[in-house]
Formats: structure tokens, C-alpha cells, sequence
């Protein structure tokens, strides 16, 4: 568990922070046929290209390497929203005992897929067990609705993250998928 923590912090730390922030306007892509011929493979097309373009390396990799970024991508959205609910605790903003307890279970959930997911999807793509990869974003897809689906209708603070885990999630599942069948 500490080995795929130290893991985590050195991926997020050298994961330019480029990759992470999506840029005002999206370039044109036409050039770079990979990203479009990839995203078009995914569900959330729109959401694959703006997580791609966002990150410069996306522009000089090869298909494996995008499932890679598109992993860092869910290792910060995941990251994101275990920090809201980290700050949704200590403030204390609710009360109700079923919403601090979903609360909890979706801590969980989150820290399982930033300590876990993520990094054995990374070190599973780059030792080619790519149905093991596969497996690893489809977890992390299914621990973000989880998540959602810890709180009674109406009471999630984490609906915009956890519908974000998810979406970035089967992307990069969907990536992975690719990388299996080419």
C-alpha cells in the first residue's frame, strides 16, 4: 500500500500539470489522426479529446501512451474528489448521519482507486497485461457510481466528481479496449 502511494505521489508529481488543466480552446487535431481515430472509440468523444489535447504529450505518443494519460486523468479527478470530501467532513456541513456515512464509504472508495486503481492500471500497461489494465478502469468507473449511488436521491455533494470519475474512467477503459485489439 505505501509502494503505490510513493507511486501515486511520483505520478501525480511528474504528470505535467498541462495534462491535468484543459486549455481554453482546443487546437485543431486534424493533424494528429491517433487522438481522433482513438477518441472516436469512446463513449464521451468530446470529454476523450479535451482530456487528450489538454495534455501535450498526447500529440507525440503512441496508443498505449494515451490510455496512460487518459489513467492520469482519472488518478486526478479521483484525487479531487477525495479532497471535497476530506473538506465536506472537517467542516462538518452535514449533519445527517446517512450522508456523513456515504460520505465515508466514498472516501473509501475514492482512496481505492487513487492507491490501487490506478497505479496497478499504469504498471499493468506498462507490462502489457492489458486485460488486467482494463480491468483496473472499469473499477474505477464503477466505484465513482458507487459512490453516487451511496446517497439517497438529491443528496450528493459529489455528483459533478463522481459523474467525472466515471466519464473519464470508461474512456480510458475505452483506450485500454483499443490498445487490447490493436
Amino acid at each position: 500500500m505505501i509502494r503505490s502511494t510513493i507511486f501515486l505521489l511520483l505520478l501525480l508529481t511528474l504528470y505535467p500539470i498541462s495534462c491535468i488543466e484543459a486549455t481554453a480552446s482546443i487546437p485543431n487535431i486534424l493533424g494528429n489522426n491517433l487522438i481522433d481515430q482513438t477518441c472516436k472509440k469512446t463513449p464521451y468523444y468530446d470529454l476523450c479529446i479535451q482530456t487528450l489535447v489538454s495534455c501535450p504529450e498526447s500529440f507525440h505518443t503512441d496508443l498505449e501512451g494515451l490510455a496512460k494519460i487518459t489513467v492520469g486523468a482519472i488518478a486526478h479527478k479521483a484525487s479531487a474528489a477525495l479532497r471535497r470530501i476530506e473538506t465536506i467532513l472537517a467542516k462538518k456541513e452535514h449533519s445527517k448521519p446517512a450522508v456523513r456515512e456515504a460520505l465515508n464509504a466514498c472516501a473509501s472508495r475514492y482512496r481505492a482507486v487513487v492507491e490501487q486503481d490506478v497505479p496497478e492500471t499504469l504498471m499493468s500497461l506498462r507490462t502489457g497485461n492489458y486485460k488486467f489494465a482494463s480491468r483496473g478502469t472499469n473499477d474505477a468507473a464503477t466505484e465513482a457510481m458507487s459512490c453516487e449511488e451511496d446517497f439517497a436521491a438529491g443528496e450528493s455533494p459529489l455528483s459533478d466528481l463522481n459523474v467525472a470519475v466515471h466519464d473519464v474512467s470508461v474512456v480510458a477503459a475505452a483506450i485500454v479496449q483499443a490498445v487490447i485489439e490493436s
